[in-house]
């Protein structure tokens, strides 16, 4: 692991924004810019890109183009948990922002939620409204845990017939009033934001996880130690979605990773989904519904993989 020869001395800044990197140099470059021409927090801003092992030329793009930014150009691909935890371990920030590559954000994007966390110190992590390019809200930075009723109603097509009904909807919650701050039981890491102090006591990202499923875990511990999850919405963060896993079809006109990256992805999505259940819910379900539920993420996870094989 090496970092850019210019490095600003040590010191404390208001937040440290923390972006892991992996085959998406078009998309990195352009939210990298985005970030500089945001309106900088009072107590300033350092930027960390953490690499992991990307072979398209994003760390040599970030080491010429952005001087001003901190790079951990990674040897291999550990996950994006790991990922994050490195590059929060060399942060100086008094907040921590966790933010994909596959984003570009509005000049209030970064000073207006961080001055909405300071006074508001009931807040363990905080996200905004997240969208796609065709202006549609991204449905996974503002959902419910996936109990096993949540996600029987989310895959049976329940919670789509009564989709303002909160006992049939708890898994995206699409009954919520998505125009005003509120809290929310899970956000994406797409855009987390959240109060190093916490970051620290709870231990950082599960590195259990490699890909999908460790946002999950993470706002489940935030939810365990007593603090809120904050959906901001007066402040839109453009999501690309899927740059770097090539699963979704949100950015498939803009990244195609190759077949052998899909297939990693499809299958680490499984376990993680396996992974998640095993650690929280096993022992507060019955034996029988806990097979039943992991037997059912196999079986789901076979057809996502078998899809990828065929493309």
């Amino acid at each position: 692991m090496w970092m850019n020869d210019k490095q600003a001395p040590p010191q404390t800044f208001d937040l440290s924004v923390i972006i892991v990197s992996y085959n998406t140099r078009k998309l990195l470059d352009d939210c990298l810019a985005s970030l500089l021409a945001a309106e900088v927090p009072p107590g300033g801003l350092e930027i960390i890109v953490v690499d992991n092992a990307s072979t398209d030329g994003s760390p040599e793009m970030v080491r010429d183009k952005y001087p001003g930014v901190r790079l951990l150009a990674c040897p291999e691909n550990k996950g994006f948990a790991a990922a994050n935890n490195a590059g929060t371990a060399v942060s100086q920030g008094q907040y921590v922002l966790f933010l994909n590559s596959d984003t570009r954000v509005e000049p209030n994007a970064l000073a207006e939620p961080l001055a909405y966390m300071a006074g508001h110190p009931e807040a363990g992590a905080l996200t905004v409204r997240l969208t796609y390019p065709d202006g549609r809200r991204d449905p996974d930075n503002h959902r419910g845990f996936p109990t096993p009723w949540n996600a029987l109603c989310h895959f049976s097509g329940l919670s789509r017939l009564f989709p303002h009904k909160p006992r049939f909807n708890g898994y995206f919650q699409s009954y919520a009033d998505f125009s005003q701050t509120h809290a929310v039981p899970v956000i994406a890491g797409s855009y987390m934001l959240m109060p190093r102090a916490l970051f620290d006591r709870l231990g950082g990202w599960d590195e259990t996880y490699f890909f999908y499923g460790e946002d999950i875990d993470f706002c489940y511990r935030i939810n365990q130690a007593g603090y809120q999850i904050i959906y901001y919405p007066h402040v839109t963060v453009l999501h690309y979605k899927g740059a770097s896993s090539g699963l979704r079809k949100e950015s498939a006109d803009i990244a195609r990773p190759p077949k052998e990256t899909r297939i990693k992805v499809a299958q680490e999505s499984v376990r993680a989904m396996q992974v998640f259940y095993r650690k929280f819910y096993s022992q507060q379900y019955p034996a029988l519904l806990t097979g039943f539920v992991l037997a059912g993420i196999q079986v789901r996870g076979w057809f996502r993989i078998v899809k990828h094989k065929l493309t």
